[in-house]
């Protein structure tokens, strides 16, 4: 077996571990400062939003030597200062995007890029979308989202409890919140593909999710006739348990989704799927993120400020006060047999030992029938 194989297993059984419900408060002090940089990208740059939700006009040229920095500054002069997004593509031309630019102007814009390009007029494609269209597809795009967060939250709230259920709603918004700040940090453009995207991904982190709440409500089944465990400690051994599971399919997933953005983007320099494949990779990490150091911490204190659940953890503090007590008085009874002394205050001996130390040895009544002492009479 692996050493990662192993090691799932021992943490499946228990005998291995990390405290991540004891240590929440650290999780959610990094949670709330990488949400807090992500709202102030958002307020300070704000996000760039694609032609399908502003408006404008997309020109597709043919193979030309002109680069893509210098399209772009022909572009934004031609279009009288209208922010230019210019892309290589593979066949050698370029996909020139200006945004807010309706069909009167697209026209004239038209003829003077192919001047500037050095290309016929006739073979510049241009495609043209209304600002009412891409107002449309925001609209849906808004609708889309809250129906799947109010089906999440009352799938949740059925299947499990509802704890569980404002658990995992906070951490999809939590990984939400992270991935448009992303967004508007980096500058990447917000298309249709990043509403897919982040849809994707929000269906991953609700998976994630969704496997260490069965986990914890399969332990957690009767908790209240036991007195060994607290619910903190029986949610930590949930996520310990489904640990390594978690990391397999999170790597797993990130893989492509990786060479998707950095080799598919950066090298090969298709830049069309950067839109999709980022929202992908910010939002599985966060997804991942939060199943483990967020929605199971916060379902843990939810349910830890029941009554019941407080007179639980009382009935296990005593339970192992009494425990601890009862090995110190044995551990004080076996020491003052070992020195021969009298047990204090009442503790009781050790098993097998005697209070009054060494046993005396009994006369011997068979003096002179044994060994020859050596001596004549």
């Amino acid at each position: 077996m692996s050493k990662l194989g192993n090691l799932g297993a021992r943490l499946y059984r228990g005998e291995v571990g990390y405290d991540f419900i004891g240590k929440r408060k650290i999780w959610y002090g990094i949670s709330i400062l990488i949400t807090i940089t992500a709202i102030v990208g958002l307020a300070v740059r704000g996000l760039n939003m694609g032609i399908e939700f502003s408006g404008g006009a997309v020109f597709t040229t043919p193979k030309t030597s002109v680069s893509a920095s210098q399209a772009q500054h022909h572009a934004e002069s031609a279009s009288g200062g209208h922010q230019a997004v210019v892309q290589q593509l593979g066949n050698g031309g370029l996909r020139i995007q200006i945004s807010e630019l309706d069909t009167k102007e697209a026209v004239p814009v038209q003829e003077e890029l192919a001047k500037d390009l050095n290309v016929p007029v006739k073979d510049i494609n241009t495609q043209l979308v209304g600002p009412s269209w891409g107002e449309e597809i925001a609209n849906k795009a808004w609708l889309g989202l809250g129906i799947f967060m109010i089906l999440v939250v009352l799938y949740l709230a059925i299947a499990f409890e509802w704890r569980m259920a404002l658990a995992a709603l906070i951490a999809l918004i939590h990984d939400l919140t992270i991935t448009v700040g992303v967004y508007a940090l980096v500058g990447f453009e917000v298309t249709p593909g990043t509403v897919i995207g982040l849809l994707t991904i929000l269906g991953y982190s609700l998976y994630d999710t969704v496997v260490v709440f069965d986990s914890l409500k399969e332990a957690s089944r009767g908790i209240t006739k036991q007195s060994r465990y607290t619910y903190g400690e029986i949610a930590n051994r949930s996520i310990n348990s489904t640990l390594v599971r978690s990391i397999n399919t999170t790597v797993v997933a990130l893989l492509p989704v990786a060479g998707l953005l950095f080799v598919g983007g950066g090298f090969l320099g298709a830049g069309m799927l950067n839109d999709i494949s980022l929202a992908l990779f910010v939002g599985l990490a966060a997804g991942a993120y939060s199943s483990i150091f967020i929605a199971t911490p916060l379902v843990a204190d939810f349910k830890e400020r029941e009554p019941q659940m407080k007179s639980l953890a009382r009935r296990v503090r005593a339970k192992r006060a009494a425990a601890a007590k009862g090995e110190s008085q044995q551990g004080a009874a076996e020491g003052a047999a070992e020195a021969g002394e009298e047990p204090q205050d009442g503790a009781p001996a050790a098993a097998g030992s005697s209070a009054a130390g060494p046993r005396s040895r009994p006369a011997d009544r068979s003096r002179g029938r044994g060994r020859p002492s050596g001596k004549r009479r």
